[in-house]
């Protein structure tokens, strides 16, 4: 998946394998240490494997930190199936039950607007005040603009 330019065609760069095993290997300690962190998605009598969804603090500081955000990666075959907005709303839902989290928010670069579009269905909200240079990505890069959508919690 990491591999597909496809899939990472927001994202710096894609990874080999060993980047992508050594990036899993992290994730898995994250997730048995703190109970939340990225977890697989597989199809109910399908596939073992077709993405990932991921609650985490976001690793970086900016305007809007500190602050927990949702994420997902599938699998290019099996975009346009729904994966990605029933399990973010799985991950949400975990993340105000069972963590207590009040906000969650979700970025992405602005050129994708495919991401900005399960946001939207999850129900989150774009404030282009919000949006951002990314600090990680390298000034004048296409992919440096970001925006923010934000959920809370029902009370």
């Amino acid at each position: 998946m990491n591999a597909d330019s496809r899939v990472m065609e927001f994202f710096l760069r894609t990874y080999d394998r060993a980047t992508a095993e050594s990036f899993a290997a992290l994730a898995r300690a994250d997730l048995e240490r703190d109970g939340f962190g990225w977890w697989v998605v597989e199809e109910k009598n399908g596939s073992p494997f077709v993405g990932v969804i991921s609650l985490q603090a976001v690793p970086f500081e900016a305007a809007f930190t500190p602050a927990n955000e949702i994420g997902w990666r599938f699998v290019f075959d099996k975009w346009g199936h729904g994966y990605a907005t029933e399990g973010a709303r799985a991950a949400l839902d975990f993340g105000f039950s069972q963590l207590a989290w009040r906000e969650v928010i979700a970025m992405t670069s602005l050129l994708n607007v495919r991401s900005q579009l399960v946001m939207e269905r999850l129900g989150m909200a774009r404030n282009p005040d919000d949006d951002f240079d990314h600090p990680r990505i390298p000034e004048g890069h296409r992919l440096r603009r970001h925006v923010v959508y934000r959920i809370r919690r029902s009370s």
